[in-house]
């Protein structure tokens, strides 16, 4: 007889447990608490192709590895060459077409430095390079925490994000056609292909008993209340986000990196034309929030970044949205902590756990791949246990 698994969440995670649980031979069930598929992942209705954060890949880590042998994010999409080259770094109120010289000497050193997990990175950073070159490091990062004060978490953490992003070579950036709405899409189509079960305005308020492993794919609060766990906690970051249409001119950037503040946007619609109505290019911008900053003062700094970054935006808006993300763009390791020490998968008593803030390696949307994939594993093995158990 199959195993039988039940997902609770039906976001990335969730979807990516399901796949792995289904092409195993497992019976999987999974409950999303709303009508749709996708979470985070999700793209809003209407013609503009808009997620709660960005929506490329890195394509170099497992997680990668797993979505392209299944042919998940396939076709890929590349903006063209002149748009491609259109990266900005707002540096010192001015923007640039290179990175700040300081940035360059630190990714140049690459992997060959190791930095240390229990000293945060600013400390770190200044006494290698001097006070200035490690605030701009770690605003030009944020791009990856979400965080107003990157400095202050574990310098191993930043410096890996560091290296990632802006290692010396072939970018490993990747966008796939249709955003993640298109990945989200046919994790659905295959789970489903593959048997599973899915459905949708379901919400769970407990745990199912009695029908083998269970795999938590949540947000962290929301497993916090399902499992009565008050320990299921960890650093996230805080981030004023908006999207941003906008009647195409020629010469508008692809890209821009706020080594001032720490903000950053990026087009959606150059890479992939599908994600904005014609003539009208798609942008979203974020910024970290700040201590005791209000919304509005959120939403004027983010105002301000579009001002200093594409030129005559207010007068050539044709669509715009501004929302908050909180406590939900991915795990922050602060100093003396890495990602092994963040909520573990394996809750015991056949509970797992996945989500973009648990202990498995990457760069948030990254986690939750890993830790799905692995939680599957371990879900697949304790039904193979029970199983021998029981003759």
């Amino acid at each position: 007889m199959p195993s039988e698994i039940t997902i609770i969440g039906g976001g990335l995670a969730g979807l990516v447990a399901a796949n792995a649980a289904a092409e195993k031979g497992a019976q999987v069930r999974l409950y999303e608490a709303h009508a749709d598929l996708g979470g985070r992942a999700r793209a809003i209705e209407g013609p503009y192709l808009a997620h709660e954060g960005g929506h490329v890949f890195y394509a170099d880590g497992p997680h990668w590895s797993w979505f392209t042998e299944r042919r998940l994010v396939q076709p890929l999409a590349w903006p063209p060459l002149r748009k491609a080259t259109g990266a900005r770094w707002l540096h010192q109120g001015r923007l640039r077409r290179t990175p700040p010289p300081s940035v360059l000497r630190m990714a140049a050193r690459g992997r060959r430095l190791k930095a240390p997990v229990d000293e945060d990175f600013r400390t770190w950073a200044t006494r290698l390079y001097g006070p200035g070159a490690a605030e701009e490091a770690a605003n030009a990062i944020a791009v990856a925490t979400y965080d107003s004060d990157t400095g202050r978490l574990s310098a191993a953490f930043v410096w890996g994000l560091l290296t990632r992003v802006y290692a010396l070579g072939v970018p490993a950036v990747r966008w796939t056609a249709g955003g993640w709405q298109a990945v989200v899409d046919r994790l659905a189509a295959r789970a489903r292909l593959l048997g599973a079960t899915i459905e949708t305005g379901a919400r769970l308020t407990e745990l199912p008993q009695g029908r083998g492993p269970v795999i938590v794919a949540t947000e962290l609060s929301s497993a916090r209340r399902l499992l009565g766990d008050d320990s299921l906690r960890w650093e996230s970051g805080h981030c004023m986000l908006m999207d941003l249409a906008v009647k195409e001119e020629r010469g508008d950037p692809f890209l821009c990196f706020d080594v001032d503040g720490g903000g950053f946007f990026e087009s959606y619609s150059q890479q992939d034309p599908s994600a904005a109505p014609q003539g009208e290019g798609l942008y979203q911008l974020q910024v970290p929030m700040r201590s005791g900053e209000s919304s509005e003062q959120g939403r004027e700094r983010v105002r301000a970044l579009a001002d200093a970054g594409i030129p005559g935006w207010r007068d050539r808006a044709a669509w715009q949205r501004t929302a908050q993300a909180r406590g939900r763009t991915g795990a922050l390791d602060l100093p003396g902590r890495t990602w092994r020490d963040r909520p573990s998968i394996d809750r015991g008593d056949g509970v797992f756990l996945t989500g973009d803030m648990v202990a498995a390696p990457g760069m948030r949307g990254e986690i939750s791949i890993n830790s799905a994939v692995r939680a599957a594993s371990l879900a697949l093995r304790q039904t193979e246990r029970s199983r021998a158990a029981h003759g």
